[in-house]
């Protein structure tokens, strides 16, 4: 590779005006196959599997000879998932406490009582909770309430003619998993199981209304809670859970018509369906960490005939995963001794300011946005937090036990310490040092109620940031991905948060309309768009306008910054390329991906980004220096006509 794009590998039949993406991935979506246990593959992936081969060494030398507690209990969280002969002998038996939990279950209210108790090992329930800053009060934390209780990854599964085969396969799929638990009848409670399912889909919210921060911010107060649905008993339920009455105080409910909707489901004449309901969840939440009969079932629905994928991932590579999930900023504490060099830190800072410097720019002289909301914008803009690299503090594991020769137990153990951390979070401090994602994760994030954008240092590798590389090569990929998550705090939904992290309107309602029709005309634009192995299906424009919204600011703001970095000095082509030219082609190898059928369609039902071509060429075709680096001119099929394009900040 030379100065970051391989020049050799551009598919020269492709021209970059009519399929940017093609051009510079071409070859590349040719020769390059999905490996058999993925369902895509791509420059994430890449550096994906590179950081999973570094954390086994970390893991497996932690194993062998750790240097403290804490690398003992990696090892030994690892040699229990390896341990493949104890699993085996021992099969669907850890299974059988948690059953016979559900078995003694004789009325709504025991019901209730073992859904507490369960809740902290994992186990799906009809209660989804986390605890996060709140959005109405950024300052402390609350905990929220969220819909779940569905097998199938979306409510859209549980209903129209395109997903009857899928209903088909998951009732066959629950049979097999309730047969190898030993449980009789397995075709009737797998069709209850599905009954019941479907009816507490019809309750859910779809994808694009979760998204509404508005709409989703319902502060409660328990009793409050206890008025949405009566049927359930709270008490019952957070006493075996262990939650304290501090915690459920108040609460915020971000889909209460879900609440309400599950009264007349939770009723003496279905209990036998719910208790079938809580079988298969027992079953589900364990089936990766029992016998191999278990797990290449599971396998088999999720992995198969939902992504599309041929073959389970080897088992070391299953069993970082879990390590990851248990003690992932332990494992992340070594990962930056040797993975996170001080070059990448520095340029990111310099990539960071000159990023936020054209934000400023661009804010300042927005042609649809008052002198009012500007400020507004400006204010939140200078109160960004940053993060790069890895935290300052490294999360405590002290209060997690582990053993070698219980794997089941492990993972039971690792979830309540998890439980018992969060909750301990409501009533103190806010930690703003915490984060979301792993020094060894390949991505980045916004989040809106602290106003930070972090990048963890996995992600500052090639192609999306080369020390060696020109700065048009670093701003088209690293700068576009900064770029980007700095644009969540603007989007359509980042955008209803100030400065402080709070959800409130700081903008007058000639700019929100102004705002929402850009937005809208973006929705159009992806509405239609059809990314190959879809047979037909396309982008939900309106599930999808955030990333989308992200993506263009990104690119967007990059290259403005990336001019300002510049300034007048026009560097020579390198390898027949121009700088601007460069800084698109970077923009384009950082998009290089290619998924599997079945796996894209499960992602335009579920997934708020858009696929790799689009996240690539409806971009560019927005971007007015896209079409003069390249000369693409009204007959070239990337060209949109300039009163159709958009720019939003």
């Amino acid at each position: 590779m030379t100065h970051g794009i391989d020049v050799e590998q551009l598919d020269s039949s492709i021209r970059p005006q009519d399929d940017l993406f093609r051009h510079v991935n071409g070859r590349w979506l040719r020769e390059t196959q999905i490996p058999a246990d993925r369902a895509t593959a791509g420059a994430f992936m890449d550096l994906r599997d590179a950081a999973e081969l570094k954390t086994r060494e970390i893991i497996e030398r932690a194993q062998q000879s750790p240097a403290d507690d804490e690398e003992r209990k990696i090892g030994e969280l690892y040699a229990s998932f390896m341990d493949t002969e104890r699993i085996e002998a021992l099969g669907g038996t850890p299974l059988q406490p948690d059953l016979a939990a559900v078995d003694a279950i004789d009325s709504v209210g025991s019901f209730a009582r073992t859904l507490g108790s369960l809740e902290r090992s994992g186990v799906g329930t009809v209660v989804g909770m986390y605890v996060a800053p709140d959005k109405g009060a950024p300052d402390t934390y609350v905990a929220y309430l969220v819909q779940t209780g569905l097998g199938l990854p979306d409510e859209s599964y549980y209903r129209g003619d395109e997903n009857a085969d899928l209903r088909d396969a998951y009732v066959v799929h629950v049979t097999r998993m309730l047969e190898l638990a030993g449980l009789d009848d397995a075709p009737a409670r797998a069709e209850r199981v599905m009954a019941l399912e479907t009816a507490i889909a019809e309750r859910h919210w779809d994808r694009v209304a979760t998204r509404d921060a508005q709409k989703t911010y319902n502060p409660m107060s328990y009793d409050e809670l206890r008025a949405l649905l009566p049927a359930l008993d709270w008490d019952a339920w957070a006493e075996a859970a262990q939650i304290p009455a501090s915690v459920l105080a108040k609460v915020v409910v971000s889909q209460p018509t879900y609440y309400s909707g599950l009264a007349d489901l939770l009723v003496e004449d279905r209990l036998e369906q719910w208790k079938d309901w809580l079988r298969w969840n027992v079953v589900h939440a364990a089936a990766s960490y029992l016998s191999e009969e278990f797990v290449a079932e599971n396998f088999d629905f999720y992995g198969r005939t939902l992504s599309g994928t041929d073959e389970l991932r080897e088992r070391w590579k299953r069993g970082v995963g879990f390590v990851e999930g248990a003690m992932g900023e332990a494992v992340g504490k070594v990962y930056v001794r040797t993975e996170y060099p001080d070059v990448a830190r520095e340029r990111m800072g310099v990539l960071i300011e000159n990023l936020m410097a054209a934000y400023r720019e661009s804010i300042t002289a927005l042609p649809w946005m008052s002198d009012t909301t500007k400020a507004q914008a400006l204010d939140k803009l200078s109160r960004f937090d940053p993060k790069i690299g890895h935290p300052r503090t490294f999360r405590d594991y002290s209060a997690l036990e582990t053993d070698p020769t219980d794997l089941l137990g492990n993972r039971a153990r690792v979830m309540a310490v998890e439980v018992d951390r969060e909750l301990a979070k409501v009533g103190g401090p806010i930690d703003r040092d915490e984060w979301y994602m792993t020094p060894q994760t390949v991505n980045a994030y916004y989040n809106p109620t602290m106003n930070e954008i972090v990048f963890p240092a996995a992600i500052l590798q090639p192609p999306f940031f080369d020390a060696e590389a020109d700065d048009a090569v670093n701003y088209g990929a690293i700068g576009a991905v900064i770029g980007h998550e700095i644009g969540h705090g603007f989007d359509d939904q980042g955008s209803h948060y100030d400065g402080s992290g709070a959800l409130r309107n700081w903008w007058t309602d000639e700019d929100r309309a102004a705002f929402e029709q850009l937005t809208g005309s973006l929705v159009a634009q992806y509405d239609p768009l059809s990314p190959e192995g879809a047979d037909g299906a396309t982008v939900n424009g309106s599930l999808t306008i955030g990333e989308n919204i992200g993506d263009l600011g990104g690119l967007g703001i990059a290259l403005k910054a990336y001019l300002l970095a510049r300034g007048d000095e026009v560097p020579e082509p390198i390898d027949g390329y121009t700088d601007l030219q460069r800084f698109f082609l970077s923009w384009a190898v950082a998009w290089q991906g290619k998924t599997r059928p079945a796996e894209t369609l499960r992602r335009l039902t579920v997934d708020p980004h858009s696929p790799p071509e689009f996240r690539c060429n409806q971009v560019v075709r927005n971007i007015d220096a896209f079409y003069e680096a390249f000369d693409v001119k009204p007959d070239d099929a990337l060209w949109l006509d300039e009163s159709e394009r958009v720019t939003i900040w």
